[in-house]
């Protein structure tokens, strides 16, 4: 035992001096292993090169560490409005949405009404993230983030109108790349709505895989205003492009060639991104495609052989080429905000009317949202929105604070829209018929209808999860991984030994480390995780938890990229999952910061809890489907004993906590308020969310009356009386004393709300006119 032991001393005091001396290390391993990496290495395109380090990585890097530092995550700024940003949104966002009916834009009009754009130019909806020194509004993230939220809870024609403009197109290209000069005539036009901004990238050949565009320029010389100038040939044919229909300013991606050498030896210069006024001569817009009954402009643009000058090229002559570049750094920023908070709206909406709904809406004399099975509905709808708020904000800050989160920006656009259609769906299946049969009555139905284009569109939702968010997460957020890449393509191979020593022995300590740090938080079940920040009492075990897998992630992913090396990016689903874990992370991050940020409100925190405890199990599923489907079962045992050393630690939430929940949503107060913070809610009670308020406030004053009502009809008073049924119950009682006049016409005006909340819409039998007269009960409300 004593030679054994020394032995071991020996071989521990050998590796410490072979790792501590540089020297030793270079020649025993460093060049080896350099070599071998250099080899194995596959080649990195231009194009995957810019999508790769495109943007820049923030806290989502922390938890990529395995040791996230809290303290960090607390000193995020809280999200917060100017007072010129808050006014905006009470004011003319509030009055826009009143200017719109869902059901006249979709089924009547298939447009806006003119008074809406003419409003929209005037008040310069299209300016949010121009800044005021070219006329713009020149609003924070977070503002521009607000303003979708809030349009999108009433129309989505309306919000995608506003947030094309003020997401990855021609204002935002301009403010990063363009010459002063083109700064100086169209941001000016592009504020005020003189210009209206479309940009073309999608292809039928190139979707996803968006840098092979087959759309191409080459350049020649050619005559524009009269004279002989140095341009372009540029052919297109695109599609599913929003505002091109109706645009004035065509931005436009194609790949630029130089056959003759015009413009140096180069000949495939690369992607290069244009300004083309929709007027040129050969540009054709004006056709559209027809996108789920979601009314806002979106179609096809095609030329054939246009002739640009160089000047249309973003920046200049000199950005051409540099088009994919561009697309890829500004990407980051308007995926952070576009839909993230179009879904953000989705969810608020449903959750403030299918709350209320519950409430007003009986069956069996019980209002439905006191069955369990609506409850349980309930609570993944008012955890989901909690969560889904949560994340937007915390993302649209990042992007107030200089970043352009590539990695975050796909897990929110991802994970926030496919829970916004958890929300949606569950929303439609408790007010079921209600929500199926369409028409102006209908409050969700075209939600429903249109989910899966917010699903598709800026990177689909399979392929943002299968390929983008762990493949890019795992070089970018990684602390050493991209530092050994750059030192083994580095041209000198000196320098690049020297980098990659330093990369590669940081990155065997950063695994040891966490290998240790994932063993010990395991088995003691997290309890000594430290926490560098004060945190609120109840929320402290998902701190600790989250710290503990945060390590276990690090483990896993070093694991899965030693093991499969370049073929991990061929093992989708592996991806995929190892994205999950990472975006449950982030999720459950956000989570905690609304909670701390909002003053730790009491009231709130059982939706904290719930959507916690959801992304907790989601996550732990994930490790789940990595370990059953790791192709090295050694290994994937080893890294079992890490991960789940006694097993599983997470169920999903209780039913008691789910109950606690679905109160929440369905009576008032500061939490339902908080929770749906921001939705267009019309006094109108022709309107179905106004009327849906009003009914939902009645039910609560006429709580006492119902009880009345309830307790009389048991006292058998009324037995064989035809009256004592559900809809004419409050007549029958009346009639019969058991509420005096006042009471009974408090109770009629709310059975009037009621009625018209609970009807649906029909047509004549030809559907000739669907302006639409609902059937018994009538739509109109005195």
């Amino acid at each position: 035992m004593n030679a054994f032991i020394a032995l071991l001393a020996i071989l521990i005091v050998a590796a410490a001096l072979v790792l501590g001396l540089r020297p030793l290390r270079y020649a025993l391993l460093s060049r080896r292993i350099f070599a071998l990496y250099r080899k194995i290495l596959p080649q990195m395109s231009d194009t995957e090169r810019d999508a790769l380090e495109a943007g820049t990585v923030w806290w989502e890097a922390e938890l990529f560490r395995g040791k996230p530092q809290w303290a960090k995550l607390h000193a995020i700024p809280k999200p917060q409005l100017t007072q010129e940003e808050q006014d905006f949104l009470d004011n003319e966002v509030e009055t826009v949405c009143g200017m719109v009916d869902d059901w006249q834009v979709t089924h009547e009009l298939y447009d806006m009404p003119a008074p809406v754009w003419q409003y929209i130019k005037e008040n310069r909806f299209f300016s949010l993230i121009i800044p005021k020194e070219y006329g713009g509004r020149g609003f924070s993230a977070l503002a521009h983030s607000q303003v979708v939220t809030k349009l999108s809870t009433r129309n989505s024609a309306l919000s995608v109108t506003v947030m094309v403009p003020n997401s990855l197109g021609p204002a935002e290209l301009l403010l990063h790349y363009g010459t002063d000069e083109q700064k100086s005539h169209y941001l000016p036009r592009l504020a005020t709505g003189e210009d209206i901004p479309a940009f073309a990238l999608t292809s039928p050949w190139a979707g996803s895989d968006a840098a092979a565009i087959p759309d191409s320029g080459i350049v020649c010389m050619g005559e524009w205003e009269g004279r002989q100038v140095l341009g372009m040939r540029v052919s297109w044919d695109k599609r599913y492009i929003t505002l091109a229909p109706v645009c004035t300013l065509l931005g436009l991606a194609f790949r630029l060639y130089d056959p003759d050498g015009l413009l140096g030896p180069q000949k495939d210069i690369g992607i290069t991104c244009a300004l083309v006024p929709a007027d040129h001569p050969g540009v054709e817009t004006g056709r559209r495609h027809f996108p789920l009954n979601a009314m806002f402009m979106n179609g096809p643009t095609r030329g054939r052989d246009v002739f640009m000058p160089l000047d249309f090229i973003i920046g200049g002559a000199a950005m051409a080429g540099q088009g994919w570049r561009m697309l890829m750094e500004c990407l980051a920023a308007g995926r952070s905000i576009s839909l993230p908070s179009s879904f953000t709206g989705m969810a608020k909406i449903t959750t403030r009317a299918v709350g209320a709904y519950c409430l007003v809406r009986h069956q069996f004399r019980t209002p439905i949202g006191k069955f369990e099975g609506v409850e349980e509905a309930l609570a993944r709808i008012g955890g989901n929105t909690y969560l889904i708020d949560a994340a937007r904000s915390m993302t649209a800050t990042a992007v107030d604070l200089g970043e352009k989160p590539s990695v975050v920006s796909a897990i929110v656009k991802y994970h926030l829209t496919e829970r916004g259609r958890s929300v949606v769906n569950d929303g439609m299946d408790i007010i079921g018929g209600k929500g199926i049969c369409l028409g102006p009555s209908n409050f969700l139905g075209r939600a429903y209808q249109q989910i899966p284009v917010g699903i598709t569109v800026e990177g689909a939702n399979i392929l943002t999860r299968s390929l983008i968010i762990f493949g890019q997460g795992a070089i970018r957020c990684h602390p050493h991984v991209l530092d050994e890449m750059h030192a083994a393509q580095h041209p000198d191979p000196k320098q690049g030994l020297h980098d990659f020593d330093q990369a590669f022995w940081g990155h065997v300590r950063f695994t040891v480390g966490n290998v240790l740090r994932a063993l010990g938080h395991g088995l003691t079940g997290a309890r000594l995780v430290k926490i560098d920040t004060d945190v609120a009492d109840d929320m402290a075990v998902y701190y600790r938890q989250l710290g503990r897998y945060s390590s276990a992630f690090a483990v896993l992913a070093d694991a899965a990229m030693l093991v499969l090396g370049g073929s991990l990016k061929m093992r989708e689903r592996l991806s995929a999952r190892l994205g999950d874990i990472l975006s449950q992370m982030y999720l459950i991050s956000a989570t905690l910061k609304r909670f701390e940020d909002e003053g730790r409100q009491a009231a709130d925190a059982p939706l904290a809890h719930w959507a916690i405890q959801d992304a907790l199990h989601t996550m732990q599923d994930a490790f789940e489907g990595v370990l059953a489907n790791f192709p090295n079962r050694v290994v994937a045992g080893a890294l079992r004993v890490l991960v789940f050393p006694f097993g599983h630690p997470f169920g999903p939430p209780s039913d008691q906590l789910g109950q606690d929940v679905a109160k929440l949503l369905t009576q008032p107060g500061a939490s339902r308020d908080r929770l749906t913070r921001d939705c267009f809610v019309p006094d109108d009670v022709q309107d179905p969310v106004g009327a849906i308020e009003a009914a939902f406030a009645m039910t609560r004053d006429t709580a006492a009356i119902d009880s009345k009502i309830r307790k009389f009809e048991k006292s058998g008073k009324l037995d064989g009386n035809p009256l004592a049924n559900v809809r004419d119950i409050a007549t029958a009682v009346h009639a019969a004393g058991g509420i005096d006049d006042d009471e009974y016409q408090r109770i009629q005006r709310r059975n009037a709300l009621r009625d018209r909340v609970i009807a649906v819409d029909d047509f004549p039998f030809d559907m000739s006119s669907t302006a639409g007269a609902a059937a018994s009960p009538a739509r109109k409300v005195a």
